[in-house]
């Protein structure tokens, strides 16, 4: 993905060296890990995915068990990197107005798929495009689980948690509220094993309020960790 020019000398996390690079050192053993070459079969709140191996499955620190007390059945919905589609479905068993749209054309046919084996196909349509290319109108709602470190990916399967320079993340904040209604929302998860203070700096730059909805808090290698799932609102629209 090529968007803002954030970064074009590297982006400088807002962390100790030390930490940089131990986050660098995690990145790797969880995409070695996380590879495989067969298909798997997920449940997430009793609904069935199937996810191919150049498709990211199902974050369970993301989105998924906040999106049913966010979504309201009058909401136009856009899940933003749908992946399997996990989020778009849940959001589509209320909403009969869901846009689901990932860069990764092998996630659009697998989130198609997983909406009909859901039984949501009519309320999801489900398109190929970089951030919010090709999408018109403006969303209630818009739901992103997106890559939580800034290194450079190396294909479109490390492209679901790697984000270079950060480039997508600061282009998705600076274009979203051309795509918001006056009282739209925002559902975005993130961890501190990302630049989690650079998340916070794009969201003061375009001047949304910040709601934390859910924190997972945890140790990994002596370091502490945690998952925060937020809803972010124009300052005029509280929500």
């Amino acid at each position: 993905m090529k968007h803002a020019d954030e970064g074009r000398l590297g982006h400088q996390p807002r962390m100790s060296k030390e930490r940089a690079e131990r986050l660098r050192v995690w990145h790797e053993d969880a995409l070695k890990s996380g590879r495989r070459r067969e298909t798997i079969t997920i449940t997430v709140l009793g609904r069935t995915f199937v996810v191919p191996p150049e498709v990211y499955p199902p974050n369970p620190l993301g989105l998924a068990e906040t999106i049913p007390g966010e979504v309201k059945e009058t909401d136009r919905v856009l899940d933003m990197g749908t992946g399997s589609g996990v989020n778009g479905i849940i959001a589509a068993s209320i909403s009969h107005q869901v846009v689901a749209a990932d860069v990764n054309p092998i996630a659009v046919a697998c989130a198609r798929q997983n909406a009909e084996r859901n039984g949501v196909a009519a309320n999801v349509d489900v398109r190929e495009g970089d951030l919010f290319q090709g999408l018109s109108g403006r969303f209630d709602l818009i739901l992103f689980d997106p890559p939580f470190r800034w290194f450079r990916p190396r294909d479109l399967y490390e492209q679901a948690t790697a984000d270079e320079n950060y480039q997508t993340l600061t282009a998705f904040f600076r274009q979203v509220k051309d795509h918001l209604t006056g009282s739209g929302r925002i559902l975005l998860s993130f961890g501190t094993t990302g630049d989690i203070e650079y998340l916070h700096e794009l969201v003061a730059q375009v001047g949304l309020r910040t709601e934390e909805l859910r924190r997972i808090e945890g140790e990994k290698d002596g370091l502490d960790v945690a998952y925060v799932v937020y809803r972010f609102t124009t300052m005029a629209h509280p929500g």
